[in-house]
């Protein structure tokens, strides 16, 4: 056997195991690799011997999933949102019922809060609708559509989630105008849910739901409204937003009002109910 181990890496010349009858017999031709592999070969004989390079063990990693690319969301609403808006009507039925029994004002018609009296949801289940339509704050571009699935008792329909946005549309930036910009002179009102905005209309009015925290944050300084009432959401979140709301539009000259609830964890739709 040859003594590969012992070799450096490179050729060299040995006494053939086989034939060589001295170690002076140098008649064995050995080279090593880099990779630890090696042949031996002796030009007197013909004796040969090799090993094979060492291989080092590397565990095959899993390949990262593929992830498909997101499309982007959409900015205006699509044609499909369209039908379903156009096949919506004024507040009836259910959803007045369901208002009603939530002790909500009744927004005007020619606001962007409409029923439909059988809707789709992802479960399968078809049953009334509150819709409202989500316009860009800043320039009344149609984006999304926001709904609540509701019975004719008045309360939520049994299915889960009961409330959704419109799926591939984006609603950053956007409100649901449940009184229309025509009715706008001197304040608006604000809130981030359609029940709680509803609730704040007993006191200030016109009206609008900012969907939730985010969009409440965001809410730009808009031109021509002096007064901002703002229904505040008694969670961190709410509380956050409304602050960062009102001080916006403090910094820019235009006068305030905060109404929070008396106490954290509820908003000024639960106070009504509670009161009722």
């Amino acid at each position: 056997m040859i003594p590969f181990d012992e070799l450096a890496v490179g050729s060299h010349r040995l006494a053939c195991p086989l034939c060589a009858r001295k170690p002076s017999e140098k008649n064995l031709g050995v080279t090593v690799e880099p990779d630890g592999g090696a042949v031996a070969h002796c030009f007197k004989c013909q004796y040969v011997e090799s090993r094979r390079p060492r291989r080092t063990f590397r565990p095959r990693l899993p390949k990262a999933p593929i992830r498909a690319a997101q499309a982007p969301k959409l900015e205006t609403l699509s044609d499909y949102g369209l039908e379903m808006w156009r096949a919506s009507r004024p507040v009836h039925g259910a959803a007045r019922s369901y208002l009603e029994s939530r002790l909500c004002v009744l927004p005007p018609e020619d606001g962007d809060l409409r029923c439909h009296p059988a809707l789709k949801h992802p479960s399968g289940y078809i049953g009334p609708a509150l819709v409202a339509l989500i316009s860009n704050t800043e320039n009344g571009q149609q984006m999304s559509l926001h709904r609540t699935w509701v019975k004719p008792d008045g309360t939520k329909a049994d299915v889960e989630p009961p409330r959704m946005l419109l799926g591939g549309h984006r609603k950053a930036g956007g409100v649901i105008r449940l009184w229309p910009d025509d009715s706008i002179t001197h304040g608006l009102a604000l809130a981030e849910g359609v029940e709680t905005a509803l609730s704040l209309a007993h006191g200030y009015t016109p009206v609008w739901s900012c969907i939730d925290a985010g969009n409440m944050a965001a809410f730009p300084v808009l031109p021509g409204i002096e007064a901002l009432s703002v229904a505040v959401d008694h969670d961190p979140a709410g509380v956050k937003a409304a602050n960062q709301c009102a001080e916006r539009w403090h910094a820019a000259g235009r006068e305030v009002r905060l109404v929070m609830p008396p106490r954290a964890g509820v908003d000024l739709n639960d106070i009504a109910l509670e009161a009722a």
